[in-house]
């Protein structure tokens, strides 16, 4: 997945809007506009790098002639006191823009950080790590990025791409079987069913379904369903789902599941530490 350069700035000139708004204070009253730097964005803590491209973007839309040089690749670690990017320009221009492009980065590594430290508790095993909607209003596609870069896969983006069945359907659905045997004629969408008993697992196995979600399950009733499932339809995927932690992801990885989804990812990630600092003031 990439970044959308279209959908990034728009959302960097609305924060960029919502903060300086009538303008930035501070720096008019005290910096005089001539006054150039050399600034560092720098790492405080380990963490993996996404979004760089907000970096370039953002100081680019406060002044178009700051020049960013960036020393850091998306995607790889970096240790604490590692400098991620270089911006000169308009002294000004940059402390304006500063706040904004760290908001945006710092939460895209916290989610790519901690993304990646769930890929590493399922190395050896098959299943994908997913994401899933449980996003911040209006930044999905940006969190869902940030799950790429470390490592992660994207599940659904939203409720048009993938027909998923959740426990609340089935509060209303009278009837499951008939209910899929008349969707398979209208749709050719993926198609995935979460249950939570092994009578709700029994009720669709036989079904052309292309996932089955396991959801909430502890670790013993997993393995009972991920065996009654390779059994009975070995052609349906399996997914496993619902207050997954990075204490017990690799006792489900290695049920041989294929996908396990992770809300934690987007909903609650600790955005890392980076700061700004000013390098050298160019009289």
């Amino acid at each position: 997945m990439s970044l959308n350069k279209n959908y990034l700035k728009s959302l960097i000139k609305k924060e960029l809007s919502e903060d300086i708004g009538r303008g930035d204070i501070t720096t008019k009253l005290t910096i005089s506009k001539e006054v150039e730097v050399i600034s560092e964005i720098i790492a405080q803590e380990e963490q993996i790098i996404a979004g760089l491209e907000t970096i370039k973007t953002g100081f680019k839309i406060v002044d178009a002639q700051t020049k960013v040089k960036l020393l850091a690749k998306e995607g790889k670690r970096v240790k604490k006191g590692e400098r991620i990017a270089e911006i000169t320009g308009k002294a000004c221009s940059i402390l304006s823009g500063e706040r904004t492009v760290l908001n945006f980065l710092q939460r895209m590594c916290g989610i790519a950080t901690l993304t990646s430290k769930f890929v590493k508790e399922t190395e050896g095993y098959r299943c994908k790590i997913l994401d899933t909607r449980k996003t911040t209003p209006g930044l999905r596609k940006l969190e869902k990025y940030a799950v790429t870069v470390g490592g992660g896969c994207n599940h659904r983006f939203g409720l048009y791409d993938q027909i998923l069945i959740k426990d609340t359907h089935l509060k209303i659905i009278p009837d499951i079987k008939n209910t899929l045997r008349e969707m398979r004629s209208k749709t050719s969408l993926k198609t995935e069913v979460e249950v939570a008993s092994k009578q709700e697992l029994n009720e669709v196995l036989n079904e052309k379904i292309d996932v089955v979600m396991l959801d909430n399950m502890s670790v013993s009733k997993l393995k009972e369903a991920v065996s009654l499932i390779k059994k009975k339809n070995k052609k349906i995927k399996i997914e496993v789902s619902g207050n997954i932690n990075l204490k017990k992801i690799r006792k489900i990885a290695k049920l041989g599941v294929d996908f396990i989804s992770v809300g934690a990812l987007t909903h609650s990630f600790k955005a890392t530490n980076l700061s700004l600092k000013i390098k050298e003031v160019i009289r």
